[in-house]
């Protein structure tokens, strides 16, 4: 075996050992690793992005039910549901 394929094997065995590592680790884990190293301009952008998805509407809440309210009073607001309803 030549000496280069000797350290070539080294290499691709400490890359392979990197990239398990990285299997094991959890979501959050990773993205703290990865913003360990960004400078701050970037890191404030990062910030930004989380922010923003924390604000952002899941669509299960009032903004939901607001929206779809036009479409149900079609089906409920009809002469049928109201007699359907009467007796309660």
């Amino acid at each position: 075996m030549l000496k280069s394929e000797g350290l070539w094997r080294i290499g691709e065995s400490l890359l392979l050992k990197e990239i398990y590592k990285f299997a094991d680790m959890k979501t959050k884990e990773l993205i703290l690793r990865e913003i360990e190293v960004f400078p701050e301009p970037y890191l404030k952008e990062v910030l930004d992005f989380v922010r923003f998805l924390k604000e952002k509407p899941s669509g299960r809440g009032i903004e939901g039910a607001l929206l779809s309210e036009p479409v149900l009073a079609e089906e409920w607001l009809t002469p049928e549901e109201d007699e359907a309803w009467d007796d309660l």
